[in-house]
């Protein structure tokens, strides 16, 4: 009898069990270990992109996802460095992640051409549709989805300004390099449609490494009345400090996409008024979306932030520093 009673109670007990062992299963899965790429374009030594990487990473937080708990992030930094960012590409797709977030049209580019099945958000990327990522910014189609940066005809308002600042300017140098912006040939067309009505040539000035930027500016400068912009490059931007310095050095005004620029000692930058941190708080949202169950393909592509649109900002004049040019 003890040993019937004893069988029974054996079998309720693993009944039970049998029944909670689903539910069991089922809340385990849900917080299996869920996988983020990330390519980032500057250095890892920079406090402000660092700054947006912490960003991205607060607002999965704050959407539950938790690094160690169910959330793995794998972190590059490209350096503006174009065969970092394929090695960088490399290595996160075979890492297989469930997402990747990518930073700049170089890091965009690498990826794309490593992977059309993994869901990528990307961010600032100028004009995604006009440099073929996405179809529309409704439905972007595929695996690609995330905000844009600037728009193209920039170009024609950074001639404006530099011709305002210099009225004698017949010839404009175009800096970047063409291993780490490819979005600059879009500028770059944009600036030669606009030069003629100021009678102005515009002229590409490729550099690939450190050691060519000098040379350039001692080529470009041999002939009077030049001027010089800089377009959303990583390269160039690196190296900004060295650029303001030589642009004074060879009396060339110069222009530049990005802010750093005049905090460096160069003369003015006309950029997009974007506020980044809060553009990789949205990424975070897409990402927890697409770790949701949502395609990258059905979120619309955006410029623009939620308090913040992608316009023009005022140019940033260091005071005094026309005078430097002439």
């Amino acid at each position: 009898m003890a040993s019937y009673i004893e069988r029974r109670k054996f079998l309720a007990t693993l009944g039970g069990a049998a029944a909670t062992w689903p539910l069991a299963a089922r809340a385990q899965q849900g917080q299996r270990m869920r996988r983020i790429g990330v390519l980032m374009n500057g250095a890892a030594t920079e406090t402000i992109p660092q700054s947006y990487v912490a960003a991205f990473v607060q607002e999965l937080r704050q959407l539950g996802w938790t690094e160690g708990r169910n959330l793995h992030i794998d972190i590059r930094w490209s350096a503006g460095d174009a065969v970092l960012a394929r090695t960088y590409a490399a290595q996160l797709i075979g890492l297989t992640p469930d997402v990747i977030l990518a930073s700049s049209t170089t890091n965009l580019t690498v990826i794309q051409q490593a992977t059309n099945t993994v869901p990528v958000v990307f961010i600032q990327v100028s004009d995604p549709v006009e440099q073929g990522f996405v179809t529309n910014v409704t439905r972007p189609g595929g695996n690609l989805t995330g905000f844009s940066m600037f728009e193209f005809s920039v170009g024609g308002k950074w001639l404006d300004l530099l011709q305002e600042i210099a009225p004698g300017l017949t010839r404009v140098g175009v800096m970047f390099n063409p291993d780490t912006s490819p979005q600059s040939k879009f500028f770059m067309r944009s600036i030669e449609a606009a030069a003629p009505s100021h009678g102005v040539q515009a002229v590409v000035v490729p550099v690939r490494t450190t050691a060519d930027i000098e040379p350039a500016f001692e080529r470009f400068a041999l002939a009077p009345n030049g001027g010089l912009i800089l377009t959303s490059d990583t390269f160039t931007g690196l190296r900004s400090k060295l650029i303001a310095d030589l642009a004074v050095q060879y009396r060339l005004p110069a222009i530049a996409a990005y802010d750093r620029f005049p905090k460096d000692g160069g003369l003015m930058y006309y950029g997009a008024n974007v506020n980044l941190p809060d553009q990789f708080r949205q990424a975070a949202t897409y990402v927890d979306r697409i770790l949701k169950g949502a395609n990258a393909g059905d979120l619309p592509s955006s410029g623009r932030t939620s308090t913040r649109s992608s316009s023009i900002s005022k140019p940033q004049r260091r005071s005094g520093s026309p005078s430097r040019y002439r």
